[in-house]
């Protein structure tokens, strides 16, 4: 069984060249959207929705895997997290959007993920009560990988990286 560690990077997730997978922070329709997943299906390139739309609808909590088309990945794990002012239990369906994509992504036997700061976009999930529970979920199921060796989160901002390096650091 492989080590599996969990990292973060600032950087842009598209081009994690080195991942054989990345996680789109999907809507419930599998199509384009905004931040992230516009970002995703705009280097993936057109014929993504096609094969993501057949797997529609995305219910809150699941995820599905499409093949990564024009991007360097081989999958593209789709998740969905909740919204925060809308969706029941955000805590708990942030941690099981998370444990869902990590599930799937070492079950399809990947070796390296990329994961966006999931619902802290056009979701509005305040980065500060987030970030803990994505490195808690993460953390949890790295000690049971089969394949994966890797669950990196890929964030934007200097202050996204010193959110998930502190709580990866203390959850260690």
């Amino acid at each position: 069984m492989p080590l599996t560690t969990v990292t973060a990077r600032k950087g842009n997730l598209v081009r994690q060249t080195d991942c054989d997978g990345i996680v789109n922070s999907a809507n419930p329709q599998l199509i384009a959207g905004s931040g992230v997943c516009g970002a995703i299906y705009a280097a993936a390139g057109p014929r993504l929705e096609p094969v993501s739309r057949l797997l529609a609808p995305l219910q809150l909590g699941a995820a599905v895997a499409t093949p990564g088309f024009d991007l360097p990945c081989r999958l593209i794990i789709h998740t969905r997290g909740p919204r925060y002012h809308q969706d029941p239990d955000p805590p708990g369906n942030l941690a099981r959007a998370l444990r869902s994509a990590i599930t799937l992504a070492d079950q399809s036997g990947l070796a390296r993920l990329a994961v966006p700061a999931l619902s802290m976009g056009v979701y509005g999930y305040p980065p500060a009560e987030a970030v803990p529970i994505l490195v808690s979920a993460a953390q949890a199921l790295a000690a049971g990988m089969q394949c994966l060796q890797e669950i990196r989160f890929v964030v934007v901002s200097d202050e996204l990286l010193q959110l998930f390096t502190e709580q990866i650091g203390t959850a260690a």
